[in-house]
């Protein structure tokens, strides 16, 4: 099993433009994410993919591989279809955040030890600790799955809907915005069209349910923070 890990890197981040050169203790996040992805045991090519000549300049004097992606694309996953043409010969593709510099080789790992099931097309992983804060917050991310340990939808809100629950819990899980594909599948899922239930939760991956596309959820307890906005830094900064 081959791997190909790519690293999506956009510098006109519309809540913190030029993100990926911030200084953090000496390194910068595209620096620190790449490092961190190194540790992976089972990822046999690194790649930075951007549409920016400052990430390539910085990516190149730290030795990293880069490669200069169209700006054209909607998503992080269309800039990992264009590098899987560029880097042929490769069975699963990893698409790893470029604003979590704490990055965990042990969760890409073991996101990628889902493919040893030959039937695994896609997998992500969710973590099955949800606070209310988390479920009334629309930028986390909730997962329902069925027995087979496949995401059944992905919402901003907190499904199901509890008024007829006879218990105020639920095993309400956390998606964690890492995922791998088989390349084949990567390929496919660049040339899907946006769907109605993308649309209205602004979640890509439900372009891919709809489209009959499974995904494997696997679980995880490690929390390694990213850096959404300039306020963020100083949450990461103690663990550098």
């Amino acid at each position: 099993m081959k791997v190909l890990g790519i690293i999506p890197a956009r510098y006109d981040s519309s809540r913190f433009p030029g993100k990926p050169l911030i200084d953090l203790k000496g390194k910068t996040m595209i620096q620190r994410v790449y490092e961190g992805a190194q540790l992976s045991h089972m990822i046999d090519t690194l790649v930075v993919a951007t549409d920016d000549q400052r990430i390539v300049t910085e990516v190149q004097r730290f030795g990293g591989n880069v490669l200069l992606t169209k700006s054209s694309h909607q998503s992080g996953t269309d800039r990992c279809a264009e590098v899987l043409e560029n880097y042929p010969g490769y069975d699963i593709v990893i698409n790893i955040q470029g604003d979590e510099p704490l990055v965990s080789a042990e969760q890409l790992d073991a996101l990628l030890d889902a493919f040893t099931d030959s039937t695994t097309k896609i997998a992500t992983l969710v973590h099955p600790e949800v606070s209310q804060d988390d479920l009334v917050n629309p930028n986390r991310i909730k997962v329902l799955e069925n027995a087979l340990q496949q995401a059944i939808y992905f919402s901003r809100s907190a499904l199901p809907n509890m008024h007829y629950a006879k218990s105020a819990t639920f095993p309400w899980l956390r998606h964690i915005g890492l995922y791998a594909y088989r390349a084949s599948v990567l390929a496919e899922l660049s040339q899907l069209t946006p769907c109605l239930l993308e649309k209205a939760e602004s979640l890509e991956q439900l372009r891919w349910l709809y489209n009959g596309f499974p995904i494997k959820l696997i679980r995880t307890t490690i929390e390694t923070p990213n850096i959404d906005v300039p306020e963020d830094v100083q949450k990461v900064l103690p663990f550098l």
